[in-house]
């Protein structure tokens, strides 16, 4: 089989020509696949950095109170009231960070990122965030911490060959967590 190949594409008639094509043309099929595998993992795996960092922002937001309980020997998100203590969370809006930090638009229920020419790039929407308290006096257990976990749905519009094909459809789920120092 190789040497009729190999003989096909020595002889002056030119009849590797067509062979020669179809190779260039699989590469290039190749070549576009995985770029398109590519541009996709990048979108995605900016989504996740883009969630995460809203998600530590309202981590932070819960600093103070947070604080207030490691001051009093505890280290979870609590404040005195009536005698006993009192959970103390701030969820803040993530959803206005992450359109800040990915440049998103709000329309019919999604939040979107699309080109200067009105192309739909990606959309996430459903954002579960779950915030846990670290418990009263915990000590120092490195899995008694306050935490915020959380989950959104990302959809990317894959193409291939000049097609749109079936869209792109994943959970992204990220994790933040308070630990204080001392």
């Amino acid at each position: 089989m190789t040497d009729k190949i190999k003989q096909i594409l020595r002889r002056k008639d030119g009849a590797g020509f067509p062979l020669i094509i179809a190779i260039t043309l699989s590469l290039v099929m190749i070549f576009t696949g995985i770029s398109e595998y590519f541009r996709l993992m990048i979108v995605a795996q900016g989504v996740r950095d883009a969630v995460q960092a809203a998600v530590i922002s309202t981590v932070v937001e819960n600093y103070d109170d947070v604080y207030h309980g490691v001051r009093e020997g505890y280290s979870g998100a609590y404040q005195p009231y009536a005698g006993d203590f009192e959970e103390s969370l701030d969820y803040g809006d993530i959803y206005d960070r992450l359109d800040n930090i990915l440049g998103l638009s709000y329309s019919s229920g999604y939040h979107e990122k699309r080109t200067p020419d009105g192309k739909l790039e990606f959309k996430v929407w459903n954002l579960e965030v779950d915030i846990r308290n670290a418990p009263l006096a915990s000590g120092d257990q490195a899995s008694a911490r306050f935490e915020a976990d959380s989950t959104i749905l990302l959809e990317v519009p894959v193409s291939f060959g000049g097609k749109l094909l079936p869209p792109m459809t994943i959970k992204v789920k990220t994790s933040a967590g308070y630990t204080p120092k001392f």
